[in-house]
């Protein structure tokens, strides 16, 4: 009897589980999936980030472009590649930033973030992700600052 329980719970946990996602979270998920094969017989990271920049809608798309060039500018040492669909940098095969388009998750604003392999570090707590409505001069400098900081 305490089989038959146990069967039920698994059942219903695994009905309950495939609802806890929503459908843009399993297509980031079944993304990710894609760019782990594709790292595995090394697909160009380059082209991929750039097509996923493509596909975006504006203003994300335009802040996309900004941002990459920006990376590229800042710490040319950085690999672009996707991660999650979204475009990325990394350090060592470690994602140090990434860029997260409000269209991909439908949210007010996109995001610059940082991973935890950044060395953004200050006393005990700071940001890992800014929101980002449009990039002025300014912004473009801040963040070039945060991204020498990130890869030291």
């Amino acid at each position: 009897m305490s089989d038959t329980k146990t069967a039920a719970k698994i059942t219903t946990a695994s009905k309950r589980g495939s609802t806890e996602f929503t459908d843009d979270e399993r297509a980031a998920m079944r993304e990710r999936a894609r760019e782990l094969k594709a790292e595995a017989v090394k697909a160009n990271g380059e082209k991929e980030l750039l097509a996923a920049i493509a596909k975006m809608e504006e203003p994300a798309r335009s802040m996309a472009k900004k941002l990459h060039a920006l990376m590229k500018a800042t710490a040319p040492a950085l690999t672009s590649k996707t991660w999650y669909g979204m475009p990325a940098y990394a350090n060592d095969g470690n994602v140090v930033c990434f860029f997260k388009n409000a269209g991909k998750f439908k949210t007010r604003y996109s995001t610059l973030g940082f991973s935890d392999k950044a060395h953004l570090d200050a006393g005990t707590m700071w940001p890992t992700e800014f929101a980002l409505t449009e990039l002025t001069a300014a912004d473009e400098k801040r963040i070039a600052a945060l991204v020498e900081q990130a890869v030291r």
